[in-house]
């Protein structure tokens, strides 16, 4: 009994429990008493956004180094082409699919929110997956290359796309230069604790973000690399039955729990909408994820594979449904909208969107027992 606890904790952690909740309690509390909700989220935003989300997106970058490291299961790039094409006809047909429903509608001003829909939550969909197929089944790992490769092309997007400000890149390029430089002579030097990596590199880093105009929350993206890692390939989200003790890994394991507070604080923090607010962009948000995800991932698949892509180890039903829980958006497509657009309609309009794609497990859910696929596989087959 006395371990239950920790077996709750492990899994609210291990799953990001704690960013639905924050969702939750934000909802009714703006749907409850908007005014005080709106000063909460005003206080916070700043400090949860763009200095607490570096956690986020370096744990993201954590799991992209060591996928494409010898031995990680992006190496070689030509054996997860098939998961990373179909990334890419993940975030390009949502987006056009998006474009291409403002166009019908005549919602010119929602134009700037075009990648919105090009997310994929990795925590989220990874949990569905593991539900519907069972850990081992391939489908798995897929969605996990799949939703890697999305968010190294989102974090691209992200910088290219939504600068946070003026941009002025020589400051840019001269103090991430001093950051990166910082941290290639204590890799040079072989020191082997994180902290120097990210207190100095990562600090500098966020300066050059931030004053260079770019979203700093990206600070911890290009200073991760040089934190030296072991070689070693437990698999996508699986820790080896010995805990590393390599610098990356350390780092992991600090910046969890802390990660997933800022998760917590996110969802408080961008969440909290009133239902007042749903328009167009709300509809335009959830279809383009909801249908343009697992449509854009079949198609590209599909079509890769006709030009030499290897096959998975999966059927087209199985990848239809991974599409279709591909379209889980949720927290990047949260952040994607907080880049694209002001306090305002527009943002409340699209940020019920990105909440409404979690309507996309439900779809993948039917159309798992539709096609009988992973656990409904055995149910379909003796009726």
């Amino acid at each position: 009994m006395a371990r239950a606890p920790h077996r709750i904790a492990a899994f609210v952690i291990g799953n990001s429990i704690l960013l639905p909740i924050g969702a939750a309690v934000a909802l009714v509390w703006a749907n409850v008493d908007a005014s005080s909700y709106e000063g909460f989220a005003s206080r916070i935003h700043f400090v949860v956004n763009d200095v607490g989300m570096t956690l986020f997106f370096a744990l993201a970058a954590k799991e992209i180094v060591e996928a494409a490291a010898p031995g990680g299961a992006l190496h070689p790039m030509t054996k997860a082409l098939t998961p990373v094409i179909a990334a890419a006809g993940g975030m390009i047909v949502p987006a056009a699919m998006y474009l291409s429903l403002i166009a019908a509608t005549g919602q010119r001003d929602l134009t700037r929110g075009w990648a919105i829909p090009s997310a994929t939550d990795i925590a989220f969909s990874f949990l569905v997956a593991r539900w519907l197929f069972t850990r081992t089944h391939p489908a798995v790992p897929f969605l996990l290359l799949l939703a890697i490769a999305d968010d190294a092309m989102g974090l691209v997007v992200l910088a290219v796309f939504y600068p946070s400000a003026a941009v002025r890149p020589i400051d840019f390029a001269v103090i991430l230069s001093i950051a990166l430089t910082i941290c290639w002579l204590l890799r040079r030097r072989r020191v082997m604790d994180f902290w120097p990596y990210v207190a100095i590199g990562g600090s500098l880093a966020w300066v050059a973000f931030f004053r260079g105009g770019l979203h700093p929350a990206l600070a911890l993206v290009p200073i991760v690399p040089f934190l030296p890692h072991a070689r070693r390939d437990a698999g996508l989200f699986e820790e080896p039955h010995r805990p590393a003790h390599d610098p990356l890994s350390r780092f992991e394991r600090t910046a969890r729990v802390p990660a997933e507070i800022v998760l917590l604080l996110f969802g408080l923090a961008n969440a909290g909408v009133p239902f007042t607010r749903i328009g167009t962009g709300t509809w335009i948000v959830a279809a383009a994820l909801i249908v343009g995800k697992p449509l854009g991932i079949v198609l590209a698949a599909t079509v890769g594979q006709r030009f030499g892509a290897s096959s998975p180890a999966i059927n087209q039903r199985d990848l239809l449904v991974v599409g279709c829980v591909a379209g889980i958006g949720f927290t990047v497509a949260l952040f994607f909208c907080t880049a694209a657009f002001p306090d305002g309609e527009l943002l409340e309009q699209t940020k019920i969107g990105a909440l409404l794609s979690f309507g996309a497990a439900g779809v993948a859910t039917m159309a798992a027992w539709l096609l009988g696929v992973g656990r409904f596989a055995t149910v379909v087959r003796t009726s």
